[in-house]
């Protein structure tokens, strides 16, 4: 049986593909669980400067929860158990120690859309979508994507698309800063995507977990003095790295 969530690394970038096409990468508890297995065993791996996450096909990101089993939730309790055991799992991703960059392959709705807004940014191919649909189940959002929602977007804009429920196409999801990067529909997206990612791979990781450490900081409400300390603790680190003397010696100081 094939993995659910499929892995690659090759030159400090960590690709995480889901992989159930067949169900538009609908959000299953054994997905989830795998996608929190998956990051939690490559958050020791100091070679990592940058992960992407993205769907296998070109249909969905991740259509949202697997509905024909989360059918089978029926009591208040079981809800809140679930809703924990997935907002635990997408922390995952939220604290993983480098940034983690979702790549919409296709469409991010529902709990899709609060898998995309778990990771640090958001790119996506032209003909992609994204929509917090739960409003449209009568339901709310359950995994932290909706208090994503509220940092990334503010809080008015928030609460129009959380009340409204609009599938949003790719360029006006950019237009609200929902996404932060969108491939021309004339461009290749493998060559885009890849182009992309270059800046974030040509860092070294040491430096990347210090810049990812202050996003998480601030992503949990971390205090003035803790991101302080934070923040001088790794400046530090880096500081006596010898990538930081060698790009000294290159600049010819």
């Amino acid at each position: 049986m094939s993995k659910l969530v499929t892995t690659e690394f090759e030159n400090g970038t960590l690709s995480l593909t889901l992989n159930r096409p067949e169900k538009r990468n609908a959000l299953s508890r054994a997905l989830i669980a795998e996608i929190a297995a998956t990051f939690t065993a490559w958050s020791e791996s100091d070679d990592v400067a940058v992960a992407v996450l993205t769907g296998a096909g070109t249909k969905a990101f991740a259509s949202g929860g697997d509905l024909d089993e989360l059918n089978a939730i029926k009591t208040e309790a079981q809800a809140v158990s679930f809703a924990a055991e997935t907002r635990t799992a997408l922390d995952t991703i939220r604290r993983f120690p480098v940034p983690v960059i979702a790549v919409l392959n296709g469409d991010a709705l529902g709990g899709g859309a609060e898998l995309a807004l778990a990771c640090d940014l958001r790119i996506a191919a032209a003909h992609a979508r994204i929509g917090f649909l739960q409003a449209r189940l009568n339901i709310a959002t359950a995994w932290g994507g909706g208090s994503d929602l509220f940092q990334l977007v503010g809080p008015s804009r928030a609460l129009e698309l959380l009340c409204t429920a609009p599938l949003l196409d790719a360029e006006r999801a950019l237009a609200l800063g929902l996404l932060d990067a969108v491939a021309p529909a004339d461009r290749d997206q493998v060559v885009f995507v890849s182009e992309y990612l270059k800046r974030f791979a040509a860092q070294k990781p040491q430096v990347m977990r210090a810049f990812k450490s202050l996003a998480i900081m601030h992503r949990f409400g971390a205090g003035p003095s803790d991101k302080a300390a934070t923040e001088g603790a790794r400046f530090a680190l880096t500081w006596v790295h010898a990538d930081h003397w060698a790009a000294v010696k290159a600049m010819g100081r």
